[in-house]
């Protein structure tokens, strides 16, 4: 694909991992600019990378690196991101909100203490990143803000399997579809994007089935090379989308996925999709 984003400046919530990380290695391959705010400074015993590992693969693929420790849920430390980024980069042209929590547990299991912690990484940290960077956003002449959220789907099935997860990342889904119409005047695209299929992470491995689940994943890369389209398109024609991964590829002209992980029928359906 000849649309690139070098040159271009992105501060990402989350990022030492996971998808996060793929994101800004492909980025970084354009010879981005790639901010890192995250909690991970030491390394974890379930949890690879950290925000120093995730700096030095990004400047590997190609892009600079500001690997940044701080808490989404802080306004203070949000602050402190965005004016570091700045400093450093001069500007911001992409916020992704990738932190995000998961717990699964029914509402009769789920302690408040997990509710909140989901709805203040996922909601109002999505929430609080994109209006902390606004100003420079509408600075840039390719701003874009990406939430790693699914389209809102009132099917019954979601909020009654999960109600706290499901509240939570439907918030992020309404910092999108709200961002998208709030800032369309000042150019500034605001989409989602989220997998078909489970995405081979350590919320996976770890929450979500270990070894089996992470067998019928695809790998992060899918989710890459879709944000990749996604924030190289004109922000003015491409705002208020709720993107699936190969959707956006399959648009892009690839529609042979097997690259990124096993055959479609050995594969696990992400949440919140339909049939």
């Amino acid at each position: 694909m000849s649309r690139t984003l070098a040159g271009r400046t992105i501060l990402m919530s989350g990022g030492s991992r996971g998808i996060g990380l793929a994101i800004a290695e492909r980025a970084a391959q354009d010879g981005a600019n790639v901010a890192i705010l995250a909690k991970t400074d030491q390394p974890h015993p379930k949890l690879e990378g950290t925000i120093h590992t995730a700096a030095e693969a990004i400047e590997r693929a190609g892009g600079e690196a500001l690997p940044i420790l701080g808490d989404v849920r802080m306004e203070e430390s949000v602050q402190d991101a965005v004016a570091r980024t700045v400093e450093r980069f001069g500007g911001i042209d992409v916020v992704v909100n990738n932190a995000s929590a998961i717990d699964l547990s029914a509402t009769e299991d789920l302690s408040m203490k997990k509710y909140d912690l989901m709805q203040d990484i996922n909601t109002r940290g999505s929430f609080l990143l994109a209006k902390a960077a606004l100003a420079h956003l509408r600075a840039s002449e390719h701003a874009h803000v990406l939430t790693l959220s699914p389209p809102i789907n009132l099917s019954p099935r979601w909020a009654g399997a999960h109600l706290g997860y499901t509240i939570a990342k439907y918030g992020m889904s309404l910092v999108t579809l709200g961002l998208a119409r709030e800032w369309a005047e000042h150019g500034i695209a605001a989409n989602s994007l989220w997998p078909r299929t489970a995405i081979a992470t350590a919320a996976v491995q770890n929450l979500l089935g270990g070894d089996e689940t992470m067998a019928r994943s695809r790998s992060p890369q899918i989710m890459a090379d879709a944000a990749h389209a996604v924030l190289t398109r004109d922000p003015a024609e491409c705002t208020g989308g709720f993107f699936i991964d190969d959707e956006v590829l399959a648009e892009e002209g690839v529609t042979d996925l097997s690259g990124y992980g096993p055959p479609a029928e050995e594969l696990m359906p992400d949440f919140f999709l339909g049939e």
